[in-house]
């Protein structure tokens, strides 16, 4: 099966490791150390930054904006090009970015709850064209906590249920489940450093606890091709950025 027939059924797929050279990988990593540090080199601030805590999930938004070598990851690397070969898209573009460290040992407070990236993106018309990668900035294995994908659930369409925020994930899953069209499957996709993951805005996904002894780093970033376009009328920070291109680069086209 192919990466774009896998990402159609399923909902999600790795992308090839050759995605982002590792060069930009190991750049990428002192970058995030610095923004989660409040070290900003281009002289801009992430766009929310609740500082780092070591008991729980820390999620900085658009790092992008904070860190030359983050930005550069982005705009420099075949990630755009490898994202379009599986997706048929024209054009492929940034719109927002979340740093992710997972303490380890954090407990139920290093949790991502189940959900679906559209209940966050109404200010989109559609659902199509809407995708995140999951950027693995450490080895992710099975004990620091992986993103987990339940496969084929974007085919369920957008059902409004599930809460990023939540560590209960028995009681969203069964929330959820009084409405899914399928049986509930999950599949963990532990990732080496370097690895990126692809998945539809309407994929069901989460994460357990980090119950190893390193934390777990990522950077999702949140992207767009030509068929999703923005409701202007709802005035929403994140599409009110959509011509700059320092905030909103343009990754393939």
């Amino acid at each position: 099966m192919t990466l774009t027939e896998q990402y159609a059924k399923r909902g999600f797929c790795v992308l090839p490791s050759s995605a982002i050279d590792r060069k930009f990988i190991e750049d990428a990593r002192k970058g995030m150390s610095a923004v989660r540090d409040g070290i900003f080199d281009t002289g801009s601030p992430p766009s929310s930054h609740p500082g780092f805590d070591h008991t729980k999930l820390c999620k900085i938004n658009d790092a992008h904006l904070a860190n030359h070598a983050l930005y550069t990851m982005l705009v420099d690397s075949s990630l755009g090009e490898s994202i379009a070969n599986v997706t048929g898209s024209k054009m492929v573009q940034v719109w927002a970015s979340q740093l992710l460290i997972k303490p380890p040992r954090s407990g139920n407070l290093g949790r991502v709850g189940w959900h679906q990236d559209r209940q966050y993106w109404q200010f989109w018309q559609k659902s199509e064209g809407l995708f995140t990668a999951w950027i693995a900035l450490s080895d992710v294995s099975e004990e620091s906590g992986p993103i987990q994908f339940v496969p084929g659930s974007h085919r369920w369409g957008f059902l409004g249920k599930g809460d990023f925020f939540s560590s209960n994930q028995d009681i969203l899953r069964t929330s959820i489940q009084t409405v899914a069209a399928e049986d509930w499957k999950e599949i963990s996709v532990p990732l080496s450093v370097g690895g990126v993951s692809l998945h539809h805005c309407l994929t069901y996904h989460g994460s357990q606890e980090n119950i190893s002894d390193k934390p777990r780093w990522s950077f999702a970033v949140h992207l767009r091709d030509e068929r999703a376009e923005p409701i202007r009328s709802t005035n929403n920070y994140y599409i009110s950025h959509l011509e700059d291109m320092e905030y909103s680069p343009v990754i393939f086209q």
